[in-house]
C-alpha cells in the first residue's frame, strides 16, 4: 500500500473514531441498529424454521398419503386379474405403467424394484424408472430396510431428473412400498419420489419477504432513532455551545426556549443559571477590581509617610547609642520593622501588578549553580542565627537557563529563607540539576515538615501551618504566593512536598528556553532518603 494512502487511512480511521467518541446521536443509532438486528435476525430464523418444519411436514405427510393409495390402488388391478390370464411381465406393466403415467402428471417419479429374495443373500432384480428419474435418488438404506423387512418405509433424498437438455436436482422425499405379483408370487419394491421444488420456491419466497420486511424495520428503527434522538441531542449540543461561549467570557449568551416540556424548562434553568453566574461574575470582578485599586493605592500612599518615617527612625536608630537601654531597644525594633513594613510594601505592590496582569519577563541566560551559590552567602548570617547549615549540592558543569535574574532569584531566595525558618536548627540542602529540556533546583529541610494537604496551602497568600508560630525570619507571608506566580509567568513548575516530622521539599523547574514545554523535572520532587508514601502534592 502507497504510503499517501496509508496516512489517509489512518487520518480516516481517527476521524471516524473521534466522531465516535463525541457523537451520542451516532453511538445510540448504531447501538440501536446492532440490538434491532440481532432480535429481528432472531425472529427471522425462527419464522423461518418453523416455516420450513411446516413445508417439510405436510409434504411428507401428502408424500407417504399419496404413494399408499397408488399402492393400494396398484394391488387392486393386480389382484383383478387371475395369475393364470396375465404372465409375470404383463403384471409387472399393469402394475408400473398407470403409476408413471400419474406421477408425470402429478409431479412425482417412480422406481420398480424386483423381485426381491430374502435371507443372507438377498438380491434384487431388474429395476424399472419413470423417464429421465435417476435410480440415485433412492438411499441405499430405503433399500436395504426392504431386504429385511415387510413394513413401509420413508426417508428425505436427492430427486435427480432430466428434462430436456437440463438437469433438475432438488430435495425430496423416498417413499417404499412392498407388492406381490400373483403371477409369480415375487416381492417387488416400489420407491415413489416427491421433489420438494414447490417447498423451496415458498421458503425462498418467504426468506425473500422475511429479509425485505427485516432490512426496511431496520432503517425505520434507525430513523426513528436518529429523530428521537436528535430531538434530545441537538438541545444539549445548543447548550454545549452557549457553555463554551459562556467559558469564554461571553456572559450574554443564553438558550432559547421553545415549548413547555423537560427541555425547554432545562433551557430556563440553564439561562436562569448563566444570569445568576454573569452576576455574581461581575460582582467578583467589581470587588476584585476595588481590592487591586485599593491595595496598589494603599500601597502608594503609604510610600510617603513610610518615607517620613524610615528617616526619623534612621536617626534615631544612629543615635540608640545615646539613648537608655529601653530607648535603645525600642529605636532597634522600629528599624527592624519599618524593613519588614518596607518588605510587605514591596510584595503588596508587586502582587497588584500580578493581579493586573502587568508583570512582564526580563529574559537572560542565568546560571542557576551560581545563583543558588550567591543565595547561601546572602542567606548565611540567617542561618547562622537559627544554627542551620545550608549547603549546594550541584554539578561543576553551569546549569544555564532563559529567564528573569531578578525574578528567579527573588523566588531561590524565598525558598532557602522559607527552609532556614523551618528547618529546626537541622541542615538545609539545594539540589540544582539539568537537562536537554529544563533546569531544577530543590531545596530541602529537615525541619516540622508539612501534614497531608498543607503542601496544596503553602502558596497562598498570608497562609500559616501554625498560626501561632512567629516569623523568626521576618516574612511577610507573601513570599510563596509571589514565587508562585513569577514561576507561572516562567512557564515553569513550583511544587512541594513534605511530610511531618521528615522535613519539606520545594522543587522549582524552569524550561531550559523561554516559552519551552515542560514534560518532566530533572529533580525527584519526593527526597532520596524518604522512603514513605509522600504526602505532598504537586502545585505547576
Amino acid at each position: 500500500m502507497p504510503h499517501g494512502s496509508g496516512r489517509n487511512l489512518s487520518a480516516a480511521l481517527r476521524r471516524g473514531l473521534t466522531f465516535w467518541r463525541r457523537s451520542i446521536q451516532a453511538r445510540l443509532v448504531v447501538s440501536t441498529v446492532l440490538l434491532g438486528t440481532v432480535v429481528i435476525s432472531g425472529m427471522g430464523w425462527f419464522l423461518l424454521r418453523q416455516t420450513e418444519q411446516g413445508l417439510v411436514d405436510a409434504r411428507v405427510r401428502s408424500a407417504i398419503a399419496e404413494a399408499a393409495n397408488e399402492t393400494v390402488e396398484a394391488e387392486k388391478r393386480l389382484a383383478s386379474v387371475p395369475g393364470t390370464d396375465a404372465d409375470a411381465a404383463q403384471q409387472i406393466a399393469l402394475l408400473f405403467e398407470p403409476i408413471v403415467e400419474r406421477g408425470t402428471s402429478r409431479g412425482f417419479g417412480v422406481v420398480l424394484v424386483g423381485p426381491i429374495t430374502e435371507g443372507p443373500d438377498a438380491s434384487e432384480g431388474g429395476t424399472r424408472t419413470s423417464p429421465g428419474l435417476d435410480t440415485a435418488g433412492v438411499p441405499e438404506s430405503l433399500r436395504d430396510h426392504f431386504a429385511d423387512a415387510n413394513r413401509t418405509a420413508w426417508t428425505f433424498t436427492r430427486v435427480h431428473q432430466r428434462l430436456g437438455e437440463g438437469e433438475v436436482d432438488t430435495a425430496g422425499v423416498a417413499v417404499g412400498h412392498l407388492v406381490h405379483l400373483p403371477a409369480d408370487r415375487g416381492r417387488y419394491a416400489l420407491y415413489f419420489l416427491f421433489p420438494m421444488d414447490q417447498e423451496e420456491e415458498t421458503l425462498a419466497l418467504v426468506t425473500r419477504a422475511l429479509l425485505t420486511a427485516g432490512v426496511l424495520l431496520l432503517v425505520l428503527v434507525a430513523g426513528l432513532t436518529w429523530l428521537v434522538t436528535r430531538q434530545v441531542v441537538t438541545p444539549i449540543r445548543l447548550a454545549r455551545r452557549v457553555a463554551e461561549r459562556l467559558a469564554a467570557g461571553q456572559l450574554e449568551e443564553r438558550l432559547r426556549v421553545r415549548g413547555e416540556d423537560d427541555i425547554a424548562r432545562l433551557a430556563q434553568s440553564f439561562n436562569q443559571m448563566a444570569a445568576n453566574l454573569q452576576r455574581q461574575i461581575r460582582q467578583l470582578e467589581e470587588l476584585s477590581r476595588v481590592q487591586r485599586r485599593f491595595t496598589s493605592d494603599v500601597s502608594h500612599e503609604l510610600r510617603t509617610p513610610l518615607t517620613t518615617v524610615r528617616m526619623a527612625g534612621d536617626v534615631l536608630h544612629d543615635a540608640r547609642g545615646d539613648f537608655d537601654p529601653v530607648t535603645a531597644r525600642a529605636a532597634e525594633l522600629l528599624q527592624t520593622e519599618l524593613d519588614r513594613f518596607e518588605g510587605l510594601l514591596s510584595d503588596l505592590l508587586e502582587i497588584s501588578r500580578f493581579d493586573a496582569g502587568a508583570a512582564v519577563l526580563d529574559v537572560d541566560d542565568v546560571n542557576l549553580v551560581d545563583l543558588a551559590h550567591r543565595i547561601v552567602d546572602m542567606t548565611r548570617p540567617l542561618a547562622e542565627q537559627r544554627g542551620t547549615e545550608v549547603r549546594v549540592l550541584a554539578t561543576n558543569a553551569p546549569v544555564l537557563a532563559e529567564a528573569d535574574h531578578r525574578r528567579v532569584e527573588r523566588i531561590l531566595r524565598n525558598l532557602v529563607t522559607n527552609a532556614i525558618d523551618h528547618a529546626e536548627s537541622s541542615g538545609v540542602v539545594v539540589y540544582v540539576a539539568g537537562n536537554e529540556h529544563a533546569a531544577s533546583v530543590a531545596v530541602r529541610d529537615h525541619g516540622i515538615g508539612l501534614a497531608a494537604g498543607e503542601s496544596a496551602l503553602v502558596f497562598n497568600r498570608f497562609w500559616r501551618a501554625d498560626p501561632a508560630r512567629a516569623r523568626t525570619s521576618g516574612g511577610t507571608g507573601l513570599g510563596l504566593a509571589i514565587s508562585l506566580e513569577d514561576t507561572h509567568l516562567h512557564g515553569g513548575w513550583l511544587q512541594a512536598w513534605g511530610q511531618p516530622g521528615k522535613g519539606a521539599q520545594f522543587r522549582l523547574t524552569l524550561p531550559r528556553h523561554a516559552g519551552g514545554m515542560l514534560r518532566q523535572s530533572p529533580l525527584p520532587l519526593v527526597p532520596t532518603d524518604v522512603s514513605a508514601t509522600p504526602a505532598g502534592r504537586e502545585q505547576s
